[in-house]
């Protein structure tokens, strides 16, 4: 079996140096390697150009989703991987992925891990990446930052949506369920994906996640569900409902019990971060959930207009 590894990449800086080693690092090395540049200028296409293992495709302008579907297209294997060129591969990342569709998997499922660098860093991925035994195979949409599929079952899906900025994989994600196609979770093939690094960055992270939600008309029972918890949270402040306050407050520190258990095992060595972290993390926790949903109601304000 025959496999193209592709990825995408715009101003990756000194990390895409990174993920090229950890490519060429793999126990099983993909048969081609095809990366596509949206216009970088921070040295980024130096570096790409100077790789005489890459097929490299220029395209200024071209979002993310456009990127790899131009990817897919160049690629001439019929399996296709997917990262990011900014991500650093298990060595075996490959390997495990491709265990898996030679098992009969049409798309193979990818795990993730954070890289974080500072005790904000890793409070924000407690909140935000799931342990691998707190994953249901059967619900889990993979990033594709970490996943391969056949050509066919993309093709039968329509590729990744270039009308949408962001979001493009979840979209994706969601036909191949709709579809009926075989997705089976593969938790050893692990790509480590590097956390943003400040709270304005984070916010925006979060923001333009669910602005694609909206656009895309995608998961909107978990946004109703968040609006509902915090319009609640507020109707109970206002009118001086302490039974609905103290329920609410309880069913939110056990939600928030886990993440806190997150960034516990991420701080194992600091004890000052680790008792820093009880606070943190519920505090990261409200910074997203307020960015999700003030994108989510930017994105269906655009859905909206474009409809009209």
């Amino acid at each position: 079996m025959k496999v193209s590894l592709i990825a995408t990449v715009k101003d990756g800086g000194p990390a895409v140096a990174e993920f090229l080693t950890s490519v060429r690092g793999q126990m099983r090395a993909p048969d081609e390697l095809v990366i596509v540049d949206g216009g970088s200028t921070d040295g980024t296409l130096e570096t790409l150009r100077a790789a005489t293992d890459v097929t490299l495709i220029e395209s200024p302008g071209a979002n993310i989703a456009e990127g790899r579907n131009l990817a897919v297209r160049a690629a001439t294997h019929e399996v296709i991987a997917v990262s990011d060129a900014d991500c650093i591969l298990a060595p075996d990342w490959l390997d495990h992925l491709l265990a898996a569709v030679e098992d009969g998997a049409d798309v193979a499922m990818g795990f993730y891990r954070p890289i974080y660098r500072s005790f904000l860093e890793a409070c924000s991925a407690a909140v935000s990446l799931p342990e691998e035994h707190e994953v249901n195979p059967e619900r889990f949409m993979p990033s594709s930052r970490s996943v391969a599929f056949r050509r066919e079952a993309f093709e039968r899906a329509g590729g990744y949506p270039e009308w949408l900025d962001i979001g493009e994989d979840m979209y994706l994600n969601h036909r191949f369920r709709e579809l009926g196609i075989r997705m089976d979770f593969v938790g050893s093939a692990v790509a480590f994906w590097r956390v943003r690094p400040t709270i304005a960055s984070t916010w925006r992270q979060y923001f333009e996640y669910a602005r694609g939600d909206g656009v895309a008309g995608m998961h909107s029972v978990r946004h109703a569900l968040r609006f509902a918890v915090y319009g609640s949270a507020a109707l109970a402040l206002l009118t001086g409902r302490r039974r609905m306050l103290l329920a609410l407050g309880a069913a939110a520190g056990w939600y928030a019990s886990g993440r806190i258990r997150r960034a516990l095992k991420l701080l194992p060595h600091h004890p000052a971060e680790r008792f820093g972290a009880v606070a943190v993390v519920p505090a990261m926790m409200l910074l997203a959930d307020t960015a999700k949903m003030a994108g989510y109601l930017a994105g269906r304000r655009a859905r909206a207009r474009s409809r009209t």
